[in-house]
This record gives structure tokens, sequence and C-alpha cells, in this order.
């Protein structure tokens, strides 16, 4: 009777140990991340933004560049929905196709700025010293400027005046990297103390090694958060350096730019700049409401709250 007590509580708790290995960090987040529905709702409207953007040459739209004179300013109805352009162009397909262009540059540009960034923070909290103090004291400087100021300046500085669209991205990521790299020097200075980190260098093993295999990878939940929040302002940015004739050139169906003409027209056809802002005003919120509920999932000290 005891040896069957025994084995069924040996039993109980190999069960209980295998459930235990199934459960893992990336799946309770993710378990909590379900239980948000704020959050599943803002990454239902970014599936939805990226599906049209993907297949927007297959939809049954017209050519966002194809003009009709004849009905142009058009206010939204059945014929067009979101009304006509000053060309007579339909804003459903321009604004489906300015994702093409709006979406995957907010992208890019966080890929490129986080990148860049982290790296260079990763570095000056493990090195620390004067590299340290050089680095930090060029982040400060970038801060200090603001943020559509200096992405003006530097797009306006650029010596490819044929690719406005361009220079518009690499000016948002030179703007950014700063904040990636100060959030990547903090995270590093914290985990760079703990036992582990030590008895890696204790065996000798390199500083590389240390930084690539033992640090940054405890580094990327607060990153992960950063970059979803991020590359809502990057389309912001963008949109701005768009609207004020630094970036995308017409006729490509950019978001900051439609605004643009559609400010130019006035408020007597005012869906001219209000569908394409409501697109980005759309994606924005979209992108902040699954970053917070993506920062709770991540963070072990809010999942219960």
């Amino acid at each position: 009777m005891a040896s069957a007590t025994v084995q069924q509580h040996s039993v109980l708790l190999g069960s209980g140990a295998v459930l235990n290995k199934r459960r893992t960090p990336l799946g309770d987040a993710f378990r909590t991340l379900r239980r948000q529905p704020v959050a599943m709702s803002g990454f239902a409207i970014i599936c939805a933004w990226l599906i049209l953007a993907l297949l927007a040459p297959i939809l049954p739209i017209q050519d966002p560049n194809h003009q009709d004179i004849a009905n142009r300013l058009q206010p939204p109805g059945p014929g067009h929905i979101f009304g006509t352009d000053d060309l007579g162009r339909d804003m459903v397909s321009r604004v489906i196709y300015g994702a093409r262009i709006s979406l995957p540059a907010g992208i890019v540009v966080i890929l490129i700025t986080g990148t860049f960034g982290c790296l260079v923070g990763a570095v000056a909290g493990y090195i620390g010293g004067w590299l340290d103090n050089v680095i930090m004291r060029i982040a400060d400087a970038v801060l200090s400027f603001p943020s559509i100021i200096l992405a003006m300046s530097i797009t306006a500085a650029s010596p490819f005046k044929d690719q406005r669209l361009f220079n518009a991205l690499i000016a948002v990521a030179l703007v950014l990297w700063p904040e990636y790299a100060r959030v990547m020097r903090g995270q590093v200075l914290a985990i760079r103390s703990n036992e582990y980190v030590t008895a890696a260098e204790a065996i000798g093993a390199s500083r590389g090694r240390v930084l690539l295999r033992h640090i940054l990878p405890s580094t990327d939940a607060p990153i992960i958060v950063k970059a979803t929040l991020d590359v809502g302002a990057a389309i912001v940015l963008t949109a701005g350096l768009s609207f004020i004739g630094l970036g995308a050139v017409p006729p490509n169906p950019e978001w900051g730019a439609m605004i643009k003409a559609g400010a130019d027209k006035g408020t007597q056809y005012w869906w001219y700049a209000a569908v394409p802002g409501l697109a980005i005003m759309s994606v924005v919120m979209a992108l902040n409401f699954f970053g917070d509920g993506l920062r709770d999932a991540l963070d072990p000290r809010r999942r219960g709250r």
C-alpha cells in the first residue's frame, strides 16, 4: 500500500515536472497577451494593414495613379467610398498603396535604428571608460535637438537629392538611434554584474562572447517593446518630412504627401487630407495598443495585475 502511494506521488511529481518544462517565459507572455483585448485588437489592425499592403496589386481596386479629371474632388460616395483627389484618383486605392510605402518605411527605419543603437549602447555599457563617455555625449547631443528639426537638416544636407524617401529614412534613423543606445546601455550595466557574467569572464571567455552570448539575450524584452512603439513614431516622422516636401515624391501615394496635397485644398474637400490622416492614426494607435500589451506581457511583475 505504501509503495503504491509512493508510486502515485512519483507519477504526480513527474507530470508536474513535465508541465513545468512546457511552461516558458515566452509562452507565459503570449498567454498574457491573448487575455488583453485592446492589445489583440491593435494586433489585428496591424495585420489587416499589412495584408492590404501585401495584396494591393491583386485587390479589385483602381490603379492609384489612374486619373479621371471628370470626377476630380468627388466626396465619399457609392462610386468612390473615400472620394477622389484633385486629379480624380481614387482615395481608397491611394491609401492602400500608400501603406506599401509608409509601413515598410517605419519598419525598416526601426530595424536599422534598433540594430545600430543597440550595438553602440551595448559596447558603451560593457566596455565603459572613455568610450562610454564619448558615445553617450554624442547621444546626448543628438537628443538635444528637436527630432523633426534635426531630420529636416539631415535630409536637406544629403547629397542624394533625387532620393528623397531614402534621405528621409536615413534622417529618421540618425535621429532615433540614441534612444536605443541609452536603453541598451542601461540594460547592460544592470546585467553585467550578475554572477553568471562574472563566471563567464572568470573562465576566460572573451568580451565579445560574454556580450553576445550572456548579456544581450537578457536585454531583448525592453528593446522589443520600444521597437514596437517606435514604428508608429517613425511612420509619423517620415510622413512629416513628406508633408514639408522632403520625403516621397509625387505621384507616389505616400500618406504624408497625400495629407499635404489635401491640406492645400482647404476644409471644403475635407476627405482629401482626412483619409490618409485617419490611416496614420489607425496604424499608430494600433501599434501603441499592441506595444502597451506587449510590455505588460513581457514584464513578469505586470502579468498578475
